[in-house]
């Protein structure tokens, strides 16, 4: 597959050109966006859409889709994939939540546990957090780089420079290998997140989803910014493009997230296989035997 494949014209695509600034990126929708009720159908709209496109992707058998994830803690990303993904098959799609690495996983390089997880043709992927988190909570404390006993890394700016483009690199190969990468930022702002956390601190059924640890990141709220405008302007590309998609409206951040997949699958040249000349044969002789049987008395 070429890489010069072109990111649609959705809302909130992040310019290729790293021009895009955290500081002039919207949290709310924007004026005259959709209100809750007409985002809730256009969500169900693309849901029904998605549901048959994924059909034909896993026929087709020669694309796969890659979904990134990334955003602050209480933006939505569980509920999201949830709400998108509801009416695709689950044989066809895989989702995985990338915790802090395990032993084996820092005896390899930044990439190798998503690199083991990638969908195979004709089925969705899913990462919610991704290798992006090197980039990202690690720029921010980067004394975890400790446990990866990585050589030498005087030059730390060089460092994350290799960084992004060891990722750009990667992304590349995967869209000229047929993966199609979609990359999504939840954009909630510091003052949401704070009523979430507390909403969840007040309604015992949601406890459970509380962690005094986020709390304390919000005090790296300004370094957690400045990481993702980095990584956004280092690494959206036509071929894999980042949107940084407003989080404080749940119903508005889904359908922008349900409508982006089902516009660049649209694009796609999928279409499900044709049987011609023996296999056609075969099959007209296969009906004539099933036709030809006597039924049971």
């Amino acid at each position: 597959m070429s890489t010069k494949r072109k990111a649609g014209a959705m809302p909130h695509l992040v310019p290729f050109d790293g021009s895009f600034r955290v500081s002039a990126a919207p949290a709310e929708p924007p004026d005259g966006a959709p209100d809750a009720d007409e985002c809730r159908d256009r969500i169900e709209a693309a849901v029904q859409r998605l549901e048959s496109l994924q059909r034909v992707l896993y026929a087709d058998n020669r694309y796969s889709l890659l979904l990134v994830f990334q955003a602050m803690d209480a933006a939505g990303k569980d509920g999201t994939i949830r709400a998108v993904m509801s009416g695709v098959d689950p044989t066809g799609c895989q989702v995985y939540s990338l915790k802090r690495p395990s032993a084996e996983e820092l005896d390899h390089d930044f990439l190798w546990r998503t690199s083991v997880r990638l969908p195979e043709r004709g089925r969705m992927g899913i990462f919610n957090r991704s290798y992006y988190e090197e980039v990202l909570v690690v720029k921010v404390h980067p004394e975890y780089l400790e446990a990866q006993r990585l050589p030498d890394r005087a030059d730390i700016e060089g460092f994350w420079q290799g960084r992004y483009a060891s990722i750009r690199d990667h992304e590349k190969h995967l869209a000229r290998n047929g993966t199609i990468v979609l990359k999504f930022w939840l954009n909630i702002s510091r003052a949401e997140q704070k009523r979430r956390f507390l909403d969840r601190i007040t309604e015992h059924s949601k406890n459970w989803k509380f962690a005094a640890e986020d709390v304390k990141e919000r005090s790296r709220w300004g370094d957690y910014m400045a990481a993702y405008e980095a990584a956004l302007c280092e690494t959206s590309r036509p071929w894999a493009p980042w949107y940084a998609v407003p989080a404080d409206s749940k119903p508005y951040m889904r359908m922008c997230v349900a409508e982006t997949i089902v516009e660049s699958l649209s694009r796609l040249d999928l279409r499900y296989p044709t049987v011609d000349g023996d296999d056609r044969a075969e099959l007209e002789e296969m009906r004539r035997l099933l036709e030809a049987e006597d039924e049971p008395s």
